[in-house]
């Protein structure tokens, strides 16, 4: 089956259980879910939707994003998404570069297509008005058909299009279900919007954070626990700068067997942080990309005393072993990842030339992350490989310096000369960080009271802004 074929199973077995806890509380059903979809497909339909066609999807995180991404899929059209880091920009080269028939959205971006000559032409999908008939719209499609466009623009340059089809999206949810291993009882505060899709298939209920999910730094961590407490949350889906939130007040949330975090790296003092916070939960790290998800996990219990010892010591980052679905290599220092669930190309065949290779008849993609494995074949990840330079990796600095004394931030600036480690913390020491950057190479200590980071996730520093800032 399909996600949306999935989804409708769940709907048939258990209708009146809780799909979607809102930010504020409002619980959808999954029998509500279903009736909403089927609207939004109808009046979509009548507005000239067909199996095929591509909507820009422009809503934030909410109940009715997936009423609508439910609604695109019953009707076998293709749910596209700009990048968010990249901004009005990135929406208007993703319009450029696909030429959606129409855009879903609400509010603001109701008055917002207006403006650019990009959106203007295309067609505004109504909201239902409430007096659609029940048909539970359901068109077939092959598996191979695009369902799904989105953007990535790395950590630099130019939102590149991603293509997936429907057999590739169930393919991305079986391999990370074999890490998460969901079931109809699991309650998931997720803060990654695709994981509620996911959830939509296997009969959970996801609790969407109250906050500005585009901001995951400027989230309440209390308003986020009292949701955790309110909606009996045993499970957490979010990315390392939203968890840091969550964990950072050290008050035990005894409920969570589970917390899963990724889309950026996970350091050691966070993995201690929410192992002191959730002391009965498992804890998983997932290394991978937009083009290749998953590539790696990592579980906190199989940390043992020399590999904390080796990320203090400036080894790098472990992220654990690649999953058996997924063929991994390592050249020059860089990730290279060949299997099913690599992204075979970019929409735009010219932003292929920089990250594929074929090689004896597999093709290969490359990450950009510099790495390099261990004797027990996992990967310990050392930063992006442009940004290497001397002999010195950011992550493998980073993850050191943050094992010092008052430390909450790090970030590198490899290059000529003598490489910059800008620290950001409480009541540090500068002269003894000196001292101890002084053993890991030729690295200068600066002290800052915050350091930029990435805009998508908050969980990469981001060495443009810092380099400017240094500068």
């Amino acid at each position: 089956m399909n996600l949306i074929e999935s989804f409708l199973a769940q709907v048939a077995a258990r209708p009146d259980a809780a799909a979607i806890i809102s930010p504020k509380g409002r619980i959808v059903t999954y029998a509500e879910l279903a009736r909403a979809s089927d609207a939004r497909a109808h009046a979509y339909e009548c507005s000239g939707i067909k199996a095929g066609d591509v909507i820009l999807i422009a809503r934030g995180v909410s109940v009715e994003l997936y009423e609508t991404l439910l609604a695109v899929f019953r009707l076998g059209a293709v749910a596209m998404f700009p990048e968010p880091a990249a901004g009005i920009k990135g929406l208007r080269l993703a319009v450029q570069a696909v030429r959606p028939k129409a855009i879903a959205t609400a509010g603001l971006g109701s008055v917002l297509r207006l403006v650019f000559p990009e959106t203007r032409p295309l067609k505004l999908l109504p909201d239902p008005i409430g007096k659609e008939p029940g048909r539970n719209i359901l068109t077939s499609r092959p598996g191979d058909a695009p369902a799904l466009i989105t953007f990535t623009s790395g950590s630099t340059g130019r939102p590149k299009g991603i293509v997936r089809s429907a057999d590739f999206l169930m393919l991305q949810h079986g391999l990370l279900e074999k890490l998460r291993r969901t079931t109809p009882d699991d309650v998931d505060l997720i803060s990654l919007p695709v994981f509620i899709l996911s959830n939509l298939t296997t009969g959970a209920t996801s609790v969407i954070p109250d906050g500005r999910l585009t901001r995951p730094a400027d989230l309440n961590g209390e308003k986020l626990r009292r949701q955790i407490d309110l909606h009996r949350v045993n499970r957490i889906v979010a990315p390392p700068a939203v968890v840091a939130r969550i964990v950072e007040t050290n008050i035990p949330l005894l409920r969570l067997s589970a917390v899963f975090t990724g889309g950026g790296p996970v350091f050691p003092n966070l993995l201690r942080a929410i192992a002191r916070t959730a002391p009965k939960a498992a804890v998983h790290a997932v290394y991978g990309s937009t083009e290749a998800e998953p590539i790696a996990h990592l579980e906190l219990k199989d940390i043992g005393d020399a590999d904390w010892e080796a990320m203090a010591s400036g080894q790098g980052l472990l992220a654990g072993k690649p999953i058996p679905e997924i063929s991994v290599e390592i050249r020059d220092h860089e990730v290279f990842v060949a299997g099913d669930h690599v992204n075979q190309g970019y929409l735009d065949p010219a932003d292929d030339k920089s990250t594929k290779s074929l090689r004896e008849g597999t093709l290969w993609h490359r990450t950009g992350d510099a790495a390099r494995l261990d004797e027990q074949g996992r990967l310990w990840l050392l930063g992006r490989r442009e940004a290497a330079s001397g002999g010195l990796f950011p992550f493998a600095i980073e993850t050191a310096a943050l094992s010092w004394p008052g430390v909450r931030q790090a970030a590198l600036l490899a290059g000529e000369g003598r490489a910059k480690l800008a620290l950001a913390g409480d009541n540090l020491d500068i002269a003894a960080l000196q001292a101890r950057a002084a053993k890991l190479g030729a690295i200068e200590v600066l002290e800052l009271k915050s350091i930029p980071m990435d805009k998508r996730h908050n969980s990469k520093a981001d060495y443009a802004r810092l380099r400017k800032l240094l500068a």
